[in-house]
């Protein structure tokens, strides 16, 4: 039981960050910067938005969040 609830909790807190980052994402279509990267400010490339059209960095931005998030932790 405490499991479960750990577990849904998790879920819906993963949940309302997608959410947060497709409100983002729409908020960005209505200013014309949807498909910018929000670390280099260029564009993200489109099998990248087709695969991920929530995503907010580049490959090459992303990759390196995620190389200095290891390198923290």
């Amino acid at each position: 039981s405490e499991y479960l609830q750990s577990f849904t909790f998790r879920l819906r807190g993963r949940e309302k960050f997608l959410l947060e980052k497709i409100d983002r994402s729409l908020e960005k279509i209505t200013t014309n910067e949807f498909g910018l990267c929000d670390e280099c400010a260029e564009e993200i490339s489109i099998k990248r938005l087709e695969a991920r059209p929530e995503t907010n960095l580049c490959i090459r931005c992303k990759e390196d969040q995620e190389r200095a998030e290891k390198d923290y932790s």
